[in-house]
């Protein structure tokens, strides 16, 4: 029977990249000499370090267009609120994957809606969708694709 999964991954490597791209811009750039600017990773969490808000936003942004170029979607991007100490201003952003529950269950019910004749059943982090026709599998995936979620999705092991 066909079927395929919705999983919501980032490439570990290409975000790994893509910080060493911005650490490098940051480390180059005329109006961030001298500050100590810099981006650190720690599992999931990429924390930059400056020593004032407008330089934060300007971190922000070099680390969006990093990871746009680099093919990672920054919707999976939690950006928290910047820690202004004195000279010292930090903030965190949090790189989120797989599927929540309250997301998976979203989906399950989108394609149930869609009256589509494929059947979706969540697995952990990620929603199994199975059907008859390779065709139904393809009107489920651009259905979801469609549809306006908080993670992005990435379809795999499409199966015949």
């Amino acid at each position: 029977m066909p079927s395929f999964d919705v999983v919501s991954e980032v490439d570990k490597h290409e975000l790994a990249n893509a910080l060493d791209q911005a650490n490098r811009e940051v480390g180059n750039r005329f109006d961030f000499k001298g500050t100590g600017s810099k981006y650190e990773q720690e599992e999931q969490v990429v924390t930059l370090h400056t020593q004032s808000d407008f330089q934060l936003k300007q971190m922000l942004d070099i680390l969006q267009d990093k990871l746009t170029r680099r093919g990672i979607d920054i919707a999976c991007l939690k950006i928290d609120e910047p820690e202004i100490f004195g000279r010292e201003a930090r903030q965190r952003v949090t790189v989120r994957e797989g599927l929540e529950t309250t997301l998976a269950k979203e989906i399950v019910k989108r394609i149930k809606e869609s009256k589509l004749k494929v059947q979706a059943a969540i697995q952990g982090d990620s929603v199994r969708v199975t059907g008859k026709k390779k065709d139904d599998l393809q009107d489920a995936i651009a259905l979801l694709r469609q549809s306006k979620l908080e993670m992005p999705l990435q379809f795999k092991n499409f199966r015949d």
